[in-house]
């Protein structure tokens, strides 16, 4: 009988890479998916579920992301000050003035899984407003989404 082996990743063996997406007109959910299988290493024949094989994502012109329907108007992000009766809220086309990129990173961060594992994957996504990022001297590559 014949009995296949599992492959299972080595720390060592890890490489991560490093991506560009440019965000301008694409839609927010589906492009977070496409971040979220990255950033999870999904992607990769090696992928390993208990080790983070990801790679590294840069987003730009977060700012220029679009939503479908109503969104831009009545989408709400709920948060917590920590305090009694601190639940506060606040407006999609109130955060996407002030800090595009925390719109792109909350849309991925729901993706990822909730743990440990899920937060350290988080940080290797870098999103930007603009178009300008400094992290040209690690040469990310633009990412095709329609293949990830």
């Amino acid at each position: 009988m014949i009995q296949n082996k599992t492959y299972s990743a080595k720390l060592r063996d890890i490489e991560n890479g490093w991506w560009l997406v440019d965000a301008k007109g694409l839609v927010l959910g589906r492009i977070a998916t496409k971040i979220a299988t990255v950033l999870q290493g999904k992607h990769k024949p090696t992928f390993t579920p208990h080790l983070d094989d990801g790679d590294f994502v840069v987003v730009i012109n977060a700012e220029k992301v679009k939503v479908t329907g109503k969104k831009a108007t009545e989408k709400v992000y709920p948060y917590h000050t920590g305090y009694p009766g601190g639940l506060k809220e606040r407006k999609f086309s109130d955060l996407i003035e002030s800090d595009p990129g925390e719109v792109i990173r909350m849309a991925v961060k729901r993706m990822l899984p909730k743990s440990a594992l899920g937060r350290r994957m988080l940080r290797k996504l870098k999103a930007y407003g603009g178009s300008e990022h400094p992290h040209t001297a690690q040469k990310p590559e633009p990412l095709d989404l329609s293949r990830v």
